[in-house]
């Protein structure tokens, strides 16, 4: 069976060996690079199935890579940081990525973000399961077969993260899912203070998909319990 590819850059050259060791022993494919500019040369080169981008680097940091990966690809990105600020979090996840790790860490957290990550990746934004099912909402069409969601015959591009979301939300249009649900079964890991992150999902997935986002037609806020689909 070929390994998932996985592709670090952090320009602390210890803790590039840690995480290497770390994913190596987990029978991963590990590819490492030192700074931005070199970690998009490489996944140019040969991309990988997840990507691991320290924040603050030289040359390119992890938020600009991040950017540039979004624009081509809907692999999952984990930010790494020395800081802990909420707004640094939410920043990363506001360019594309999927979720967000401060340094230090333990080595079972890596791995069961990994774990996550890819699964979720695999499942929903690679390849998937063959199917014919589709869900149909007015001109919204979300087609399990191929993974991805159409709005009036346009394809809408997004992360798996994002497709998992509106395959949830659409599963009952009109349903309010509190934000602590659709982590827990998007992100399959209990929940405790993830409004900001599932806020920050919804907000780019309007971005993509609403004509006005500040007015949307589709994808509506229960201010203080949650997020549905519906058109009025």
């Amino acid at each position: 069976m070929e390994k998932n590819r996985i592709l670090v850059c952090d320009d602390d050259r210890d803790i590039l060996r840690l995480i290497e060791g770390i994913l190596t022993g987990a029978g991963y494919e590990v590819a490492c690079a030192a700074n931005g500019a070199e970690a998009w040369e490489m996944f140019q080169a040969k991309p990988a199935q997840l990507l691991i981008l320290d924040v603050m680097m030289p040359k390119e940091n992890g938020l600009m890579v991040a950017m540039r990966v979004r624009e081509v690809s809907n692999v999952p990105i984990l930010m790494l940081s020395a800081k802990t600020e909420e707004s640094d979090r939410v920043i990363g996840l506001d360019v594309g990525a999927d979720d967000y790790m401060t340094k230090p860490f333990y080595r079972e957290e890596l791995l069961a973000k990994v774990r996550s990550l890819l699964r979720r990746y695999l499942r929903l934004g690679g390849a998937g399961e063959a199917s014919d099912g589709r869900k149909v909402y007015y001109d919204l069409v979300l087609d399990s077969g191929t993974k991805k969601l159409f709005k009036a015959g346009e394809e809408i591009r997004l992360t798996a993260t994002e497709y998992k979301i509106m395959e949830l939300l659409l599963a009952h249009p009109g349903r309010v899912y509190p934000a602590e649900e659709i982590y827990e079964r998007v992100w399959e890991r209990d929940a405790y203070a993830v409004e900001n992150t599932v806020m920050v999902h919804i907000s780019r997935i309007r971005k993509k998909l609403e004509a006005n986002p500040d007015r949307p037609e589709y994808l509506k806020i229960v201010w203080g319990v949650g997020y549905k689909i519906e058109r009025e």
